[in-house]
């Protein structure tokens, strides 16, 4: 059965195109368990597109015959943070933000520098380790049926982060791959949490990055796990 999703022009991660942890977590509703998404092509903006869910189980969002993603039912992630980071912490790295105030991601809804309606999650380098980290106290715009923050903006916030963690330079393109979250706990809407990113491993262009969301209180509310893909040259 074949049904569609919009990706909103304000839910967009590079100027043009959706923002991948956002996209990839609205796919991944479809599937109805834990899931790998990936992203195949640019992630099209007010456009609907059409999920289908194969015979062999995986679940493909289509432009046509264009394929942006798919969904494959996969194991839970098994991911921890590699330590709670405080409050305090966090909010001393946001100082150390490295996003450009114009460049390809400067419009991003989650961490533009450029927009006023940015989430403001501004991850920046901890002193003494290769975490990066950020404050971000979700508003009623990312409030789902419930009153919690829904999944798709839990899945948003663990994509950007994790390019920080990985370059340090904010001119470097990179795109995200693939993407597979475990969300714990609700995150609360008018809290604050710590968001984190740290490096995994590379294999020439390819470079892997955990993130999480953690309360105020250090617990693991999500994860995520992203595979981004540098940009050739």
């Amino acid at each position: 059965m074949a049904t569609t999703i919009t990706i909103a022009a304000r839910f967009n991660g590079p100027r043009e195109s959706g923002n991948g942890g956002y996209s990839a977590g609205l796919l991944a509703a479809a599937v109805g368990g834990p899931a790998v998404v990936s992203l195949r092509s640019p992630v099209p903006l007010d456009r609907p597109l059409d999920v289908v869910v194969a015979a062999d189980g995986v679940t493909r969002a289509l432009d046509g015959d264009v394929l942006v993603m798919e969904a494959q039912p996969a194991e839970a992630l098994d991911l921890e943070p590699p330590r709670a980071v405080t409050v305090a912490e966090a909010r001393a790295a946001e100082e150390r933000y490295r996003g450009l105030d114009d460049g390809p991601f400067s419009r991003c809804f989650v961490c533009g520098r450029a927009r006023d309606d940015a989430f403001g999650v501004f991850a920046g380098r901890l002193d003494g380790d290769g975490l990066v980290a950020t404050t971000w106290t979700p508003d009623g715009r990312a409030a789902g049926d419930d009153g919690m923050v829904a999944p798709e903006f839990v899945w948003s916030v663990l994509d950007c982060p994790t390019y920080f963690a990985l370059y340090d330079d904010p001119a470097t393109l990179s795109f995200l791959a693939s993407l597979q979250v475990r969300i714990d706990a609700n995150v609360r809407v008018g809290a604050e949490h710590v968001v984190v990113a740290w490096p995994i491993g590379r294999d020439g262009r390819k470079h892997l990055a955990g993130g999480a969301v953690l309360s105020a209180d250090g617990a693991t509310l999500a994860v995520g796990r992203a595979l981004l893909i540098a940009a050739r040259g």
